[in-house]
C-alpha cells in the first residue's frame, strides 16, 4: 500500500489532539457532511458521526443521547472516549488508530473489519 507524505505527517507528527482536518474526514465519512437527527446502524447510531448509545454513555460526557445530533456535542462525545481508550494514539495525533477506535471499539484498531473505515477517513485526508 502506498502511503503518501501528508498521510505520514498526519500520523506521525506530535499534536496535542488530532488534526481539524482528522474531525472534517470522520463527519463526512460518516455522514457525508450532514448534521441533525441522522440514523444509522439500524437506528443504533446518530449524529453526524454516529455515536452508538453506549459510545455515548462510555464517553461520561454528561447529556443526552439525543445532543449528538449536535456536531460540537458529538465531538465532545468522540474526544472523550478516544482520549480513554487511545490516549497515546491521541496525543501523537495517530489518526489511524483513532478512527478505528471510532468505528470499531476500545479495540478497534486490532480488528482487520476497521481497516476499510481507516482507508476511507485516509482518502479524506488526503483531498
Amino acid at each position: 500500500m502506498k502511503t503518501t507524505l501528508a498521510t505520514l505527517l498526519l500520523t506521525t507528527t506530535l499534536h496535542a489532539a488530532p488534526p481539524e482536518s482528522f474531525w472534517r474526514a470522520m463527519h463526512q465519512v460518516e455522514t457525508n457532511g450532514k448534521t441533525g437527527w441522522i440514523w444509522g446502524d439500524n437506528r443504533r447510531s446518530l449524529g453526524p458521526l454516529q455515536i452508538s448509545k453506549a459510545y455515548h454513555k462510555d464517553s461520561k460526557v454528561p447529556g443526552s443521547w439525543g445532543n449528538c445530533t449536535n456536531l460540537a456535542y458529538s465531538r465532545r462525545v468522540a474526544t472523550a472516549y478516544l482520549k480513554r481508550y487511545a490516549p497515546r494514539a491521541w496525543a501523537t495525533g495517530d489518526c489511524q488508530t483513532l478512527a478505528r477506535i471510532h468505528n470499531g471499539g476500545p479495540n478497534g484498531h486490532k480488528k482487520r473489519a476497521t481497516v476499510g473505515y481507516w482507508v476511507k477517513i485516509r482518502k479524506e485526508l488526503e483531498k
